[in-house]
């Protein structure tokens, strides 16, 4: 069987396309293509869920957001958007309908790839991290099994990108950590100072998880705290 990572690149451009599937390829993924929604439902259809999609914004028909919110809805399939130069908007959207990271064009082919492995990692568990939490008595988070649930709700839905920020409050609880520690700990890069990536994320977690309160809060200028009482199991 083969073991490599299996990649689904959905954009409507052919030379891009075919640009990206044989750098892909070149560099070890398994790697296949469509134009749009249909593809991709296509594909999951017959072969089930790739290990990771590379979806473009700018789609004909359906277009790369309603794509991803729709993705999103019903899996944790990792998502990389791409983005035109500049559209700040539109990655801010992206990463609120769930997407794991964003890449503006043109860029470089290896820096793609460096995001793929990134995000790939990121959702991976870390065979040795075996820690559980219990926080404020409501929640659970094993952060070995990547599962959190409410004790009343169950499951909560969160993507890679939102479990690895949680993984680094809960593990520094009661500590500010600022945008760029947090960039960097979770996607393996320094923040740009426009970058609103973790903002978003932020915000994103604290939708699914403050369910009985603020757990974690701004400190202006500075970063984010999480103040929740964390329990190590």
């Amino acid at each position: 069987m083969d073991q490599r990572p299996h990649i689904l690149i959905i954009e409507d451009d052919v030379e891009i396309r075919s640009l990206l599937r044989d750098h892909l390829a070149r560099e070890g993924f398994r790697v296949d293509v469509g134009d749009g929604g249909a593809a991709l439902d296509r594909f999951r259809t017959t072969f089930g869920d790739p290990d990771l999609v590379v979806l473009d914004i700018m789609l004909p028909g359906e277009d790369g957001l309603s794509i991803c919110r729709r993705l999103r809805a019903a899996s944790r399939l990792p998502i990389l958007m791409l983005t035109a130069k500049g559209d700040e908007i539109d990655r801010i959207v992206g990463l609120e309908m769930g997407a794991d990271d964003y890449l503006p064009k043109p860029f470089n082919p290896r820096e793609l790839v460096a995001r793929i492995r990134a995000i790939l990692r990121r959702a991976e568990p870390a065979p040795l991290e075996n820690r559980r939490f219990i926080v404020n008595t409501r929640l659970t988070v094993d952060l070995d099994k990547r599962e959190i649930a409410h004790a009343e709700d169950g499951p909560l839905p969160l993507t890679s990108a939102e479990f690895e920020l949680l993984g680094c409050f809960l593990t520094r609880p009661n500590r500010v950590l600022s945008r760029e520690q947090l960039m960097d700990w979770t996607r393996g890069r320094q923040a740009d100072p426009l970058d609103r990536t973790i903002d978003v994320q932020v915000s994103r977690l604290r939708k699914k998880i403050e369910r009985e309160g603020e757990l974690i809060k701004t400190v202006r200028s500075a970063g984010y705290i999480f103040t929740g009482s964390v329990k190590e199991l």
